[in-house]
């Protein structure tokens, strides 16, 4: 991975993989940068497909779990490649515009995504390609966002999901709030450009934000990722993504039964919860960790992050049995799902569940 020219700014620490800033100095501050303000966060380690071609839009709707054949021009939206059994296999942020899908995803699962479409084209006239070298995504957080933007002399996308192109190749595209509500606006630059558009993003009055600070308002706002908050087992309707990235009207893709017959049904195996731990640990659970009922692995967690106001918080799947105000312990410490991610019927419970997270809010404040 080629590490991002926004590393070199003062006070960046690397995240693990070496190519984005964790953060520049103060996690918490940038958090609150986010939430209140406007910050520039560099995701330039996702992988980029650029799919030109006339059959684009009618080929990716017959692979993907979303109805894109009518695309708009200059819009953007969700979806899924799921395997024959319905299991999610890659998650794709997708813009069309000027003849040409632009896919985003996770970091590392470009090359694979590739080849599966590679093989798939068959006659058809699409030409996939894995830009990622060429192309960088950043992230312009929070309310002032916009304003930032006008100031920069950028465009600024209105609606949701609108995408507007910039001057320099590539493109601005409006994404669902994180956090309590925080504006995102994505911006696929090119690799050269990245400073430059840094730089008047800085100087319109955003702040340089880490990848520490998106993750945590990621999982306040429940926004699963693809490979940390989803395993081999993970089925769309798990998660916020039976929503967001798949066309329930639609057929004929990979996994559409799997996918129809749980929906029919109303209750797939596991549900998606944002727990609060306790904190004492110093060391975040990593993901995968189990969720534990007692000595019974009922689940197992993805994300887990410190939260500048929620305290450690994390997103987990866990078995639709287990109760609103179950005594969970992750990784050594307590958890308690949170009183809006309960089963709606059990309304005793969910009140229970409030005095629980009361309680390990306080264990952490008073630790």
């Amino acid at each position: 991975m080629t590490p991002s020219a926004l590393l070199s700014r003062p006070g960046a620490v690397a995240v693990e993989t070496g190519g984005t800033a964790g953060h520049y100095g103060d996690p918490l501050r940038e958090q609150r940068q986010l939430a209140e303000g406007a910050g520039l966060v560099d995701r330039s380690d996702r992988d980029v497909l650029a799919i030109p071609g006339p059959d684009r839009l009618t080929w990716l709707h017959s692979l993907l779990s979303q109805h894109v054949e009518h695309l708009a021009d200059r819009t953007g939206t969700e979806a899924l490649l799921l395997s024959p059994q319905g299991h999610v296999e890659h998650h794709l942020a997708i813009t069309e515009l000027d003849g040409t899908v632009w896919a985003d995803v996770e970091p590392g699962t470009g090359p694979a995504l590739h080849t599966f479409l590679d093989r798939m084209r068959f006659m058809l006239r699409v030409e996939p390609a894995l830009v990622t070298a060429d192309w960088a995504l950043l992230s312009l957080v929070g309310p002032r966002g916009d304003e930032v933007l006008a100031a920069a002399g950028l465009p600024v996308p209105a609606a949701p999901s609108a995408v507007e192109p910039l001057a320099g190749g590539g493109w601005a595209r409006r994404m669902p709030p994180i956090g309590d509500g925080a504006p995102v606006v994505d911006l696929l630059v090119p690799r050269s450009a990245v400073d430059g558009v840094a730089d008047a993003l800085l100087g319109a009055g955003a702040g340089l934000a880490g990848i520490d600070a998106f993750e945590a308002l990621r999982v306040e706002a429940r926004r699963p990722r693809f490979g940390v908050d989803s395993d081999h087992r993970t089925i769309p309707n798990e998660l916020e993504w039976l929503r967001t990235a798949v066309h329930l009207q639609k057929g004929c893709y990979r996994g559409q039964e799997t996918v129809a017959r749980v929906h029919n049904l109303g209750r797939p195996p596991r549900r998606f919860v944002l727990l609060h731990l306790d904190g004492v640990s110093e060391d975040l659970p990593e993901p995968g960790t189990p969720v534990l009922l007692g000595a019974r692995e009922v689940g197992r967690v993805g994300s887990v992050v410190r939260h500048h106001e929620l305290g450690v918080i994390a997103l987990a799947l866990v078995k639709q049995s287990v109760a609103a105000d179950a005594e969970l312990t992750v990784g050594g410490s307590r958890a308690a799902i949170d009183p809006d991610d309960g089963p709606a019927a059990l309304d005793d419970a969910q009140v229970a569940a409030r005095e629980r997270v009361r309680a390990v809010r306080s264990a952490t404040i008073q630790r």
